[in-house]
């Protein structure tokens, strides 16, 4: 089960990274989302639900690592979603490589710390959730913010997303919808699932 995660993961990032996407990824909003969805919100988590977990740390480090990943995934994803930053990505493939490389890195350091490991407790399952659940709230925040911004934020030239011809506000507005529809929604359900094994986990006997 592992092992076949690990590679649908792999497969999903080489689709994205040398698929169709490929060529649009820098002219359109909404193909980079595409993009950026695929990495942090499929790759991701598959490729650390298939990577070995050792045993689960103690409490407290449990919350040290999943709460900055969180913060870290929510800096990285804000951080080049300003359009200083993404006019620069659609300027130059070195920017738009390391671009995609720092989402893996978050998405996958963020997974990677919330995923319940060997003889997790209910305090390790609610330091995942509650990091999975603060990335669901950001990502609504942003994508709200990109799909009902007035004006456009990337340019203001027509653009093509598979081949259909949108104006930069069109482009921008469903870019936003894409990050509500898949990365909102995986994260929150990912929160909600390490929450019902929580409900689900036997409270421990006291002597």
């Amino acid at each position: 089960m592992r092992r076949a995660c690990l590679i649908l993961g792999i497969l999903v990032l080489a689709l994205v990274w040398l698929g169709p996407l490929l060529d649009g990824l820098r002219d359109s909003f909404s193909a980079h989302m595409l993009a950026h969805m695929g990495v942090v919100a499929i790759a991701a988590p598959l490729m650390a639900i298939g990577v070995p977990l050792g045993p689960t740390p103690g409490a407290s480090r449990a919350f040290t690592l999943a709460l900055p990943a969180s913060l870290v995934e929510l800096i990285v994803v804000w951080s080049w979603h300003a359009p200083a930053l993404r006019v620069l990505a659609q300027s130059s493939l070195f920017v738009t490589a390391v671009e995609q490389v720092t989402f893996l890195a978050a998405g996958l350091f963020l997974w990677l710390a919330c995923l319940p490991r060997r003889g997790s407790d209910t305090t390790g399952y609610a330091a995942g959730a509650f990091a999975l659940l603060l990335t669901s709230i950001h990502m609504t925040l942003l994508g709200a913010l990109l799909a009902l911004t007035p004006r456009p934020l990337y340019g203001t030239g027509e653009t093509s997303c598979f081949g259909i011809a949108l104006s930069a506000q069109q482009d921008q507005e469903l870019g936003g919808v894409i990050m509500l529809l898949v990365g909102a929604a995986v994260y929150l359900a990912g929160g909600v699932t390490l929450f019902a094994r929580i409900l689900a986990t036997p409270p421990r006997k006291t002597v």
